[in-house]
């Protein structure tokens, strides 16, 4: 069992520090803790999706990649700490090629939005492709895990996916973007 949080503040954060998994105080603004940050509001993100979720595949699949993140938020925490497997990417794109393969093919890019677990889904993907620059930038000053960068990415192609399958529940669509469209009409004066 793991540990258990008998006090939920310690006041040793209090002048803008905060301990990494192996007691090393750091700035709060750190790269490293911007990063796991930027992965705590992702999984954050995607429990809001679940939260329109009844239960199904996608809902065990979202809930599958909340415990992998949470993994990589530790990994981050704990220097030298490596959990993300090939493996990890491998079922990812396995499941993405799954839920794609049940969408119709794609000629254009799609406006956030739909139902609100979709609407959701898709600030999901933001949030990741951030999370990702983030750790992008991570590793331009310290090593970071390929792997994560790998998973990273190919999250937020599966919250695409998913948002788009989302988006069909209950006989809905998704909206196209038009370019080039001639501007609305105006309003009669």
């Amino acid at each position: 069992m793991g540990h258990r949080l008998t006090r939920i503040y310690t006041r040793t954060g209090d002048k803008g520090t905060t301990a990494l998994g192996d007691g090393t105080r750091v700035d709060k603004d750190a790269p490293r803790v911007e990063t796991y940050g930027a992965l705590d509001e992702l999984n954050s993100h995607i429990g809001l999706v679940l939260a329109y979720l009844p239960s199904s595949t996608m809902r065990d699949c979202l809930t599958e990649i909340q415990q992998i993140l949470f993994d990589l938020g530790g990994d981050l925490c704990i220097s030298g700490r490596h959990s993300i497997a090939q493996s990890h990417i491998d079922w990812l794109e396995r499941w993405l090629d799954y839920f794609n393969a049940q969408l119709p093919w794609l000629q254009n890019f799609i406006l956030p939005g739909g139902n609100p677990a979709a609407a959701h889904c898709h600030v999901a993907r933001t949030v990741c492709r951030r999370a990702e620059r983030i750790l992008v930038s991570l590793g331009k000053a310290e090593p970071v895990d390929p792997l994560a960068l790998a998973y990273l990415n190919r999250l937020s192609d599966f919250l695409f996916v998913a948002a788009r399958i989302l988006a069909r529940q209950d006989g809905g669509t998704e909206t196209l973007w038009q370019p080039k469209r001639p501007p609305p009409p105006l309003p009669p004066h």
